[in-house]
């Protein structure tokens, strides 16, 4: 069918809150390009929002799925556990850098795998607050739609969101927000709303995914460990986004050296397949009682297989190696923007997570919201999928795989190089 086709029948038959502006329907893809229903190539720069990091169609990947299917798709490991779930537990306890041994549950998606991880928190220390972060994402659930630092467009028009969710701001120095009064915050939050024998954790993404790319700096991160420490609350890191080696090493956690009491992961995990985990200390994971963790399908025969052949991709590939190395040639061709262009400003990476602002002015930091969804626009008309993001909508994320051709990349960049040039003009 066509893409014309296509997009007929999803305005007949998909809820109009679950369908994409976008009118291309990918019809095959490998590695960092997409061809459309009609034939259109396109140059993902985006990657399943952050869910590709080592391409599309992995051949390894789709080799061990394929011949999972020959074996067993299905039994609902609670009822009949199968090799996969413990293998890759095995393997996310060993490479997860959480304080002491480590036990690890499997879910669906991101969002499921953080209410699981306030679940476990909430077992394990008898407490019920949470503390999250302005402009943190943790999901579409109730719970995590609660969790999330950004009202518009996940709250609108549910109604009331879950209560003894509470919020402490996310330092970002370029908007005014520094490490001291982050933490200044926080310290009044726990004062105000959430005093710590009831808060049962603190929820941070090391580095902002949704909300715009911006990194918690180490010494935040260990500050954030020594409140959690000091106060007997866990410590949960969401990893969702910035995971499996986006950031250049295997967690962006493990660049501040601070040990969580759980995290989450997603996305990249499985190259595709849908699947997460909460990962966390031992004695933390098995507060809750039998049968008070899992779901139907969480840790599919498949899924699990995936996620096992991840890591031998990393193993074989140097894909941290690649991560760092495409970072800093992110970096630097972000750097010469910045000084050609007037409207792009703060250039930044950890590893190959990187992103730029669009600002009214270098002095004034305004942003301008409205260019960055321009650019992304004119992009997608260029054969180029790249996306904005951020609290003020106004940065422009890179989340490209790790794997992509030279040439490939090239390509893509010269793109955005055209439209800062025809939009920001």
């Amino acid at each position: 069918m066509t893409n014309q086709e296509l997009q007929a029948l999803k305005e007949r038959y998909v809820a109009a809150g679950a369908a994409s502006p976008n009118r291309q329907f990918a019809d095959y893809a490998l590695n960092a390009e997409i061809w459309d229903a009609d034939g259109k190539r396109m140059i993902d720069f985006a990657g399943g929002i952050g869910v590709l990091n080592i391409g599309h169609c992995h051949p390894k990947v789709v080799s061990a799925v394929k011949a999972q299917l020959d074996k067993v798709m299905h039994t609902c490991q609670t009822v009949m556990p199968y090799e996969g779930y413990v293998k890759l537990a095995q393997k996310l306890a060993e490479v997860a850098p959480v304080k002491g041994d480590a036990k690890v549950m499997l879910a669906n998606s991101g969002a499921e795998a953080l209410e699981n991880a306030v679940k476990i928190a909430r077992a394990a220390t008898k407490k019920n607050n949470v503390i999250c972060f302005d402009g943190g994402y943790h999901g579409r659930t109730f719970m995590t739609m609660a969790m999330n630092g950004k009202a518009a467009p996940y709250q609108n028009e549910f109604g009331p969101m879950p209560g003894l969710v509470y919020r402490a701001p996310y330092p970002v120095p370029y908007h005014g927000v520094s490490e001291e009064e982050a933490l200044r915050g926080l310290r009044m939050t726990m004062k105000s709303d959430s005093p710590a024998g009831d808060t049962a954790a603190i929820v941070i993404e090391p580095l902002l995914g949704e909300g715009g790319f911006y990194s918690a700096s180490p010494q935040f991160l260990q500050e954030i460990r020594k409140i959690c420490d000091e106060n007997d609350i866990l410590m949960i890191v969401d990893e969702v986004q910035s995971g499996f080696g986006r950031t250049g090493k295997m967690f962006a956690i493990e660049h501040s050296g601070v040990q969580p009491d759980m995290m989450t992961m997603a996305k990249s995990m499985a190259a595709g397949m849908p699947i997460s985990a909460v990962v966390g200390t031992a004695n933390v994971m098995d507060a809750s009682g039998p049968n008070s963790l899992g779901g139907t399908y969480t840790g599919s025969p498949t899924a699990c297989a995936a996620a096992l052949a991840v890591f031998d991709v990393f193993a074989e590939e140097d894909i941290l190696g690649k991560s760092q190395r495409l970072g800093q040639k992110l970096y630097n061709r972000f750097a010469r923007w910045e000084k050609q262009f007037r409207h792009v400003a703060n250039p930044r990476h950890l590893g190959a997570m990187a992103a730029f602002e669009l600002v009214e002015s270098k002095e004034s930091h305004q942003p301008k919201a409205e260019l960055a969804a321009g650019i992304t626009k004119k992009a997608q008309e260029k054969g180029l999928i790249l996306l904005a993001c951020g609290l003020f909508a106004n940065s422009i994320r890179f989340l490209m795989p790790i794997t992509i051709e030279d040439d490939v990349l090239e390509e893509g960049l010269n793109i955005v190089e055209e439209c800062l040039k025809e939009v920001g003009a």
